[in-house]
């Protein structure tokens, strides 16, 4: 006669919204129906990465033209924006600014607010 297995429960990820002051009693409720919490081992972008503290808009806007897998030069081309104003403003050297954000957002599919 086979043996019975058991079968090994499948993981469940839960992701609530409530109030505050209810937390600890529907923590409580999901413990007892088996349930366990974990710890978020997350960490804030900028905290990871604090080399690009005070250059967040360069960083974006090279990360973003990077992301179309295009050249300085190729921007340029596109923007009219010389290409060292584009290599400063990556450095953060120079301020993009909201007219060049925009321009920028243009070619590179995203919100203008990002270089900003």
């Amino acid at each position: 006669m086979l043996e019975h297995t058991k079968n090994p429960h499948t993981k469940v990820s839960l992701l609530f919204e409530g109030p505050a002051e209810k937390r600890e009693e529907a923590i409580a409720a999901l413990e007892k129906l088996g349930f366990r919490t974990s710890k978020n081992d997350s960490i804030p972008w900028r905290e990871a990465f604090v080399e690009f503290e005070g250059n967040e808009a360069g960083t974006s806007l090279a990360g973003g033209r990077h992301k179309e897998g295009m050249t300085q030069v190729e921007l340029s081309k596109l923007t009219g924006i010389p290409q060292r104003h584009i290599s400063e403003m990556e450095r953060g050297n120079r301020p993009i600014g909201k007219k060049n954000a925009k321009l920028f957002a243009a070619v590179l599919k995203v919100d203008y607010r990002t270089f900003l």
